[in-house]
């Protein structure tokens, strides 16, 4: 890109097409990494990243490579590895235990930091060596190659109880427990936030790399791997140090201000190799802030969303990235280099005010253990079921009845905000709470699941603090006998076509003794 002659905007923009690709396509890459085989789906994106490369070392042979079209390329690329990761990510607790995904979790962070070592460097090495078309070229080798070794995995299917979701319930279900779960809104907003701030790394330093110190490409190269050797440092050295000795959100908030003087620094050191100590600082500030968002997310996810719940993460902070890439380049080209440091660098202190009200620290407080509920009844179902719906069936509507003591009431409303919020985050898309006009002190919850599938999952998802919420509010129940559990299906689709409801060809259920 420097080389054919691209202004400042056009070399900043090269990170935000990075980065865009796993803000639009991240999350419908998780929803299908939860509905599709992982192991075909990472082979198809893999052939595809080799695909990509190949392109570029093709029109570079063909001597027709201009800025837009690396752009593209680039773009194409962000694709593959969007869709890449969140399958990555949901594979790895099939692939060890329990007590080893911990250190997998690590393992995985230090060997994409050593990456972030060796491959800049190498490349920087082999670009003037062999130019750049090989440079594709082998790296579309390297993409067959993860393909080769991805279709040697003998995955180890886990048959499940439970019927599947299709693709548009498990991506519309991401969405509806972002919303009704305040917890992953603030880990959200703290990946939006660090990752608009982050983005003018590496969106300016290969400016300044390239246009103020004068770098060449192995140098540019070295540049990278420099922070590279700083993630590893931070990773391995710094980071257990400070977690024994601070919180989480403190840890971050020292990370920030150590990145805002990385800005500062950016704007005033011009000896080349001060200049790479600067940028190994850069890589201690970026892994402790970004490891310990990582490991607030997790805790903020329930087992049966992880995978969903990641892309949704990767997608708003990648779309922090490429929104911080545009900012950052947009204000380096029209206000200048020092400026857009000096300013970065002003507003990151700034806006780590917001590290109070948005605190990650509860998030080490959070259970997600799972629980054996199914419904407000401890019975699989409160009643008789006369026929058992398809999978696919719905919407399903059920309803609780509660008869509960004025004395109470105040108590009662307070838990079923909590209950409205456990239902719709795991699966309903419609819950109200009814009061009865005919009848003192009696109320009713009616809630609606897109299908039967769902209404299944939604029982299966229950943890035990959810369970001890809805626990909370049954005591509350003060009627004779058990409260009363409606189950109902939507027949819309039946009176429009006049066709009968016994007409269905349902698998009756017999009810055991």
């Amino acid at each position: 890109m420097f080389q054919l002659g691209a202004s400042t905007l056009f070399l900043s923009l090269m990170s935000t097409v990075a980065s865009l690709p796993f803000f639009l396509f991240t999350l419908p890459a998780g929803a299908l990494a939860d509905v599709v085989d992982k192991r075909k789906l990472l082979s198809v994106m893999n052939v595809w990243l080799a695909v990509a490369a190949g392109l570029l070392a093709l029109f570079g042979s063909m001597r027709v490579l201009n800025p837009y079209i690396i752009l593209i390329c680039i773009f194409i690329i962000g694709i593959g590895f969007a869709f890449n990761a969140p399958a990555w990510a949901a594979i790895i607790p099939e692939l060890v235990s329990n007590e080893e995904l911990p250190s997998a979790a690590t393992l995985g962070g230090l060997q994409l930091n050593i990456s972030g070592i060796l491959g800049p460097a190498i490349g920087g090495i082999l670009l003037p060596l062999i130019g750049a078309n090989w440079v594709f070229a082998l790296n579309a080798v390297g993409f067959l190659v993860v393909t080769l070794a991805i279709l040697q995995w003998k995955r180890k299917e886990r048959p499940s109880k439970l019927p599947l979701e299709n693709f548009f319930e498990a991506f519309s279900i991401a969405i509806r427990y972002v919303r009704y779960a305040p917890g992953i809104q603030i880990v959200l907003a703290r990946n939006i936030l660090f990752a608009f701030f982050i983005a003018l790394i590496p969106a300016l330093i290969p400016v300044v790399g390239l246009k103020e110190l004068k770098l060449t490409a192995a140098g540019c190269g070295i540049l990278f791997s420099s922070m590279g050797v700083g993630s590893v440092f931070g990773a391995i050295f710094v980071l257990p140090f400070v977690r024994a000795h601070f919180s989480s959100n403190m840890l971050i908030v020292i990370a920030n201000v150590m990145i805002a003087v990385v800005y500062l620094l950016m704007a005033f050191v011009r000896d080349q190799t001060i200049f790479m100590l600067v940028a190994a600082a850069a890589g201690i500030g970026w892994t402790l802030s970004a490891s310990e968002l990582w490991v607030a997310a997790q805790r903020a996810m329930p087992s049966w969303s992880r995978g969903r719940l990641n892309a949704t993460v990767i997608m708003v902070s990648q779309g922090g990235m490429a929104l911080g890439g545009v900012v950052w380049g947009a204000a380096a080209a029209t206000l200048g280099l020092y400026p857009t440091l000096l300013g970065g660098a002003i507003l990151l202190s700034i806006s780590l005010i917001l590290a109070i009200p948005l605190s990650i620290n509860f998030t080490r407080n959070l259970e997600f253990d799972p629980g054996s509920m199914t419904s407000f009844s401890q019975t699989s179902f409160s009643h008789k079921l006369i026929a058992l719906p398809e999978p696919q069936d719905g919407p399903i509507a059920i309803t609780y009845e509660f008869e509960v003591n004025r004395s109470h009431e105040d108590e009662f409303l307070e838990l079923m905000r909590q209950v409205r919020l456990i239902h719709l985050r795991n699966g309903a898309f419609s819950w109200q709470l009814h009061e009865d006009l005919t009848q003192f002190n009696i109320f009713r919850i009616e809630m609606i699941v897109p299908s039967w599938t769902q209404y299944l999952l939604q029982r299966d998802r229950m943890t035990k603090a959810e369970k001890k919420i809805i626990e909370q509010a049954k005591n509350l129940h003060i009627g004779e006998g058990p409260l009363r559990e409606g189950i109902f299906l939507c027949v819309n689709k039946e009176l429009i076509s006049h066709r009968p409801l016994a007409a269905r060809n349902w698998k009756l259920k017999k009810r055991p003794s």
